[in-house]
C-alpha cells in the first residue's frame, strides 16, 4: 500500500511546525476511474457460480472470501457476508463470528503459501473512510513483505504486482 513517501510541514491552530506523512498508491487510479459495474459486486459476484472467473476462493455459510481484482499485493484478499450490510455493527453474531473466523483462516493460509513478513488489515466503512463500496462491509487482507514498494512505483508511479491473479487464485483454492 505504502508506495511513495514525502514529509510535508503544516501549521495548526497552534503555530508549532506538525510533520504528516503523505501515503502514494498511483496505480489504483485505474480502479478509481474505471466505470463501475450496477449493482454490488458483493451480492452479485457469488450468484453467478463462477468462481475462478470472480476469484471466489472459499464459500462459507455466512460469508465468503475472494481475492482483490485491483490488489496492493499478491494475495489480497476481501472476506465479505453475504447479506448487504454496510457496518460491522450490522452483522449478525453468527455473521461476525464466521467473518472473523475466516479472517484468521485467511492469514494462517496466506502465510502458509506466500510467507509475508507482515499483514495489513482494514475494514473501510463509509466513503470518507475511504471505501470504494462503502455499502456492503469487507474485510481488506494484504500480504506485506520486505521492500514491497520498490523503485518503480515511487519514480515511474507503478506499482509491479509480480504475479497473475489467476495464478495466486490456483495457489490458494481448495486450501481453505
Amino acid at each position: 500500500m505504502t508506495v511513495k513517501r514525502k514529509q510535508i510541514k503544516l501549521e495548526p491552530a497552534s503555530q508549532k511546525e506538525k510533520e504528516v506523512e503523505r501515503i502514494w498508491a498511483p496505480w489504483r487510479i485505474e480502479y478509481i476511474e474505471m466505470e463501475k459495474p450496477e449493482g454490488c459486486i458483493f451480492c452479485g459476484k457469488p450468484k453467478e457460480k463462477s468462481d475462478e472467473l470472480n476469484y471466489l476462493l472459499y464459500r462459507g455459510q455466512k460469508n465468503f472470501v475472494m481475492l482483490n481484482a485491483y490488489p496492493y499485493n499478491p494475495g489480497h484478499l476481501l472476506i465479505a457476508p453475504y447479506r448487504h450490510i454496510s457496518s460491522l455493527e450490522e452483522l449478525t453474531d453468527e455473521e461476525l463470528d464466521e467473518h472473523f473466523r475466516l479472517v484468521r483462516r485467511s492469514l494462517k493460509l496466506l502465510r502458509e503459501v506466500f510467507n509475508p513478513g507482515g499483514f495489513n488489515l482494514g475494514v473501510n466503512m463509509g466513503k470518507v473512510a475511504g471505501g470504494g463500496i462503502s455499502e456492503h462491509v469487507h474485510t481488506h487482507l494484504v500480504p506485506r513483505w520486505q521492500g514491497d514498494t520498490s523503485f518503480m512505483a515511487a519514480l515511474a508511479d507503478t506499482k509491479i504486482i509480480p504475479e497473475a491473479l489467476s495464478k495466486t487464485y490456483k495457489k490458494l483454492k481448495g486450501k481453505f
